[in-house]
């Protein structure tokens, strides 16, 4: 190639360039429950970013990004769809925050747009302990006050949906002692109160029941019992 003559090709992949990095930051932002039915509108993305809804299908627009496959646009009307299924926990584990980053694109000219999706969390998880059942060995001896610590229940939720309460039930000998430093529950501990005696009674059965903060709440129990052992002499 002479000196004198310019490739214009470089020119043309630069003006590319830069329509693709014509990103419009659009502070919009939705809000979706989890675990919303496909089809679900969350939104009008189309009005939203002011485009001709009467040109979505000429300009192929579409939903791109990393989370494309979460949701969908209806070119006829500019709506934003919920495409898959979206479980929050899945995507966020027990973060306090979720959301979704999600891009949509227009060509003719091109152009790509972000904009966030928040993701909400409902009551879909139970209350559950590690395991359905413990054995406790308590001496007839133990003085009242002794705390004996209890298992902690998991709730995959967050926030009001997550555990709230213990509750034990009814006895004479063991309350409940809940100590809570807001979310999680630090300890569960129950407290003898009045004095065993393994003669009299050898094995004490409770029932140790979580709630959470759902309306309805939910809940899940753990079976204790009370093995009272012979004071050794």
């Amino acid at each position: 190639m002479g000196r004198g003559k310019k490739d214009p090709t470089w020119m043309y992949n630069l003006f590319f360039v830069l329509h693709v990095l014509m990103v419009a930051e659009a502070q919009i932002v939705y809000s979706i429950t989890e675990e919303s039915s496909p089809g679900t509108v969350v939104g009008n993305l189309a009005k939203d970013l002011q485009l001709d809804i009467q040109e979505l299908g000429k300009r192929h627009f579409q939903i791109s990004g990393p989370n494309e496959k979460y949701f969908d646009v209806n070119i006829k009307t500019g709506a934003l769809l919920v495409k898959d299924r979206i479980d929050r926990e899945e995507l966020c584990a027990r973060k306090a925050k979720c959301s979704l980053e999600v891009e949509a694109i227009v060509k003719s000219p091109l152009n790509l747009y972000r904009f966030e999706v928040k993701i909400v969390d409902i009551n879909d998880n139970t209350p559950s302990f590690r395991i359905p059942e413990i054995d406790l060995n308590v001496s007839e001896s133990a003085f009242s006050g002794e705390k004996i610590a209890l298992p902690k229940a998991f709730d995959a939720d967050v926030g009001v949906y997550s555990v709230k309460a213990y509750k034990l039930s009814h006895n004479e000998h063991f309350a409940l002692d809940v100590q809570n430093g807001g979310d999680p529950t630090v300890s569960v501990e129950m407290t003898l109160q009045k004095p065993l005696d393994r003669e009299k009674q050898s094995l004490i059965k409770l029932t140790l029941t979580a709630t959470d903060g759902g309306k309805p709440a939910k809940s899940g129990t753990l079976l204790i019992n009370v093995n009272v052992c012979t004071t050794q002499r």
